[in-house]
């Protein structure tokens, strides 16, 4: 990837994602790694160790708490201080620390009542003085709110194109006093490091790369990430010779990317269909099955469950379609189109032998598995995916991967299920700790498929467990007749307890390949996270004493060996003594009271209703007083209402419909600028109404005018702020060239 971006002039990548899967609805859950911090932490961690390697810069993403698309410009993460450093901050914490990025980009949120982009307590107190940052921050795309407070956070970089506005209001503030030179030159230093680290990595990059040997390494690295779901009586490999009926749309045109920002143009996408010759499988035929976006089409339909039955076996190629999974907007639901489960179903009936290929990048409900005998999650594979998909059926490639997400049964027995996404201003984490399997664990709900959850072609056998309190060593033997991996996971956990926590929490895992009847003596390092939690009293990481158990499994539900370690703690006192916080010390989060959470928060909860200002999401523009405004927002709103019927969100009218008005002044390159949004602000707020007034004697002097009057005085001061942002442009202009004259 850094080879690929020196090549194209590029110094920093805008990745990785390692924001933590809350809910299975939000849009860009394709992008994060994990619901679990420490295996986002790691992950991230030797992603920026890979990338910077070459002389580039990582930029880790979003700084944080960013849990959903809706209102994402403008949504305030309500979080307990506890939470928000175990859950949401750790994996950060790791990917700083242990692989020091050159950059890190902020997140479009508020984190408890401040713009994470001007969060002092999360830029400075957290990322640099405690982590030891040393980089440069730089927002998310239109994500920032007040570039002075940014600046004076240490977020160096305002992006994609605020214009000369932004510059404006920092000289205005140092020639006042509100904004110190120190300040200033703190964020000028962060860039010019950041410049001349990667500038070398750039300018002595050749003039292509080697596109073969990418798209390889891309199939490769596809085929290791493939879960094995399902399995029935060993079906899969496929044995050479073995006849097969392809069928499904995907086959033909791969989901092998998500939508918005993350979209790349790959050098050539494999296909299903057109690398099945590599195989030693012998295709019967290709029917794409079902219409890709829904509904029915019973020709395609009848067409496949037909050439099923000249097949000994039937390939399904299933998932998700690009509109489901997208910057910019939350899935509405977890399932899988209609006639996709019914295809499935209709299929088995008349072949039994039926092999499903799921491309998603998020967990999808999974009744539908009954009618199948094996399950490939393929996850978004890339632009090799299909052939690695192949590798995988066919038995090239002996699947090793694990999920990093619990797949629930039903969004109904999510924690955040009725709460996600959040329509109001603030998204409240009412859950707390109890995300993904903590939750699932401690509340004892049964998933589909649990967290770390993969199975292989072999099988392993685990034995003679030693602990301390610094690491695990333990047998691992491959008991079956081929070659395989497998991804050893140790969690902890700790059942009497005082302080409350999740029933167990990943802590180290480690891959482990083994030929067949081969085994090996494993250690793995438990490291400095293991036992402990954040105080919110002492306001430090503290570590309860007792007994521990370390549990060492395939899967966090498949635990294989355990054992118990003596752990002597910090001696801190329970900092919910005192304190009703009875949900959470049962893990029962689903339906938090106020009371609880307030308890929970150490303060009331913020007040949730949007006011219009410069943060005011157009969304919000029927609360104001503005007829203007009242059409703006009744246009998106039939939009958005008509696309949401159909099932197929408007990504662009979502992104209109979720945007503040401050976002004008940072997205249009110096167009508009807060003086303007300023002014829409105060005819959103009805200050065109009072032109109603001289309308009116206008209208009874001669009769005419009323609209034309009231119009002019609604609509002239936006256009005056925007005259005055045009002639101050200017003026700053020709004062910055001085400035570069001399």
């Amino acid at each position: 990837m850094a080879e690929e971006a020196a090549v194209q002039g590029v110094n920093v990548i805008l990745g990785p994602g390692l924001c933590i899967k809350r809910s299975p609805l939000c849009g860009r859950n394709f992008e994060y790694f994990s619901e679990d911090p420490y295996l986002a932490g790691k992950m991230a961690a030797a992603y920026v160790r890979g990338m910077q390697s070459t002389g580039l810069a990582a930029c880790p993403k979003h700084f944080a708490v960013n849990s959903q698309e809706t209102r994402r410009q403008a949504s305030d993460s309500i979080v307990d201080e506890r939470t928000l450093r175990e859950i949401y901050l750790t994996g950060f914490e790791i990917v700083v620390r242990e692989a020091k990025p050159k950059t890190i980009m902020s997140s479009y949120n508020l984190v408890n009542g401040s713009y994470a982009n001007e969060n002092r307590h999360l830029l400075k107190d957290i990322l640099r003085d405690e982590w030891g940052f040393d980089g440069a921050v730089v927002t998310d795309w239109g994500g920032s709110n007040d570039h002075v407070a940014g600046v004076q956070a240490q977020s160096a970089f305002e992006m994609p194109a605020p214009g000369n506005g932004s510059t404006r209001e920092l000289l205005d503030a140092v020639e006042a006093g509100a904004l110190s030179m120190e300040d200033v030159d703190a964020c000028v230093l962060d860039v010019i490091r950041l410049a001349m680290e990667t500038r070398q990595a750039v300018a002595e990059a050749p003039s292509s790369f080697d596109v073969d040997a990418h798209h390889a390494l891309a199939r490769e690295a596809a085929a290791e990430g493939i879960v094995l779901l399902k399995n029935d009586g060993g079906i899969l490999p496929l044995a050479a010779g073995t006849t097969v009926a392809l069928i499904g749309d995907f086959a033909q045109a791969p989901r092998y990317q998500g939508a918005g920002s993350s979209a790349v143009n790959s050098t050539k996408v494999d296909a299903l269909l057109d690398v099945f010759g590599e195989t030693d499988l012998m295709l019967v035929g290709y029917e794409p099955g079902f219409e890709r976006h829904g509904g029915e089409n019973a020709g395609k339909r009848d067409a496949a469950i037909d050439l099923a039955r000249r097949a000994d076996v039937a390939l399904l190629c299933l998932g998700l379609d690009e509109i489901a999974e997208s910057e910019g907007a939350d899935r509405l639901d977890m399932l899988l189109n209609d006639n996709q489960k019914e295809l499935v179903k209709a299929i088995a009936e008349v072949n039994p032998n039926v092999v499903v290929l799921l491309s998603a990048g998020s967990s999808v409900e999974t009744g539908w598995v009954r009618d199948a005998k094996a399950v490939v999650y393929c996850a978004l594979g890339g632009q090799a995916g299909a052939g690695a998909a192949l590798d995988v059926v066919g038995g090239k490639v002996n699947p090793s991967g694990k999920l990093t997400e619990t797949w629930p049964v039903r969004l109904e027995d999510t924690p955040t299920a009725g709460r996600f996404p959040s329509e109001e201003k603030t998204t409240e984490y009412r859950e707390g700790l109890y995300v993904g399997y903590r939750y699932y664990k401690t509340a004892g709900i049964p998933v589909a498929y649990p967290f770390g959850y993969g199975m292989s072609y072999t099988s392993f056998e685990y034995s003679d467990l030693e602990s301390t309190e610094w690491d695990v060593t333990f047998t691992v033997r491959n008991t079956g007749a081929v070659a395989g991996t497998e991804v050893c996971q140790v969690y902890v956990a700790k059942p009497e307890h005082i302080v409350f926590r999740p029933a167990e929490e990943l802590k180290a895992f480690q891959r482990v390949t083994l030929d067949a009847g081969e085994e090996r003596r494993v250690t793995i390092s438990l490291g400095d996270k293991a036992f402990r939690y954040f105080d919110v009293r002492t306001n430090r990481w503290e570590v309860e004493s007792g007994l521990y158990e370390l549990r060492v499994g395939a899967s966090s539900d498949d635990v294989r060996l355990s054992s118990n370690v003596q752990i002597f703690g910090t001696g801190a006192a329970n900092p919910y003594g005192g304190v009703d916080v009875t949900p959470y010390e049962i893990g029962k989060v689903a339906n938090v009271t106020d009371r609880h959470f307030a308890a929970l928060l150490g303060h009331d909860i913020p007040d949730a209703r949007a006011h219009i200002d410069r943060n005011a999401c157009f969304r919000d523009l029927n609360h104001g007083r503005s007829p203007i405004f009242w059409i703006v927002w009744l246009v998106l709103f039939l939009l958005k209402k008509s696309a949401d019927a159909s099932g197929k969100p408007n990504l662009n009218v979502l992104f209109i419909w979720n945007m503040p008005l401050r976002a004008l002044a940072k997205m249009t390159d110096g167009m508009l600028d807060m003086g303007v949004v300023d002014a829409l602000v105060r005819e959103a707020k009805g200050w065109g109404l009072i032109g109603l007034v001289p309308a009116v004697i206008v209208k009874a002097l001669t009769g005419e005018g009323l609209l034309l009057v009231w119009f002019i005085w609604a609509i002239a001061p936006i256009l005056y702020a925007f005259v005055v942002n045009r002639v101050r442009n200017g003026q700053l202009d020709a004062r910055l060239r001085t400035l570069e004259s001399k």
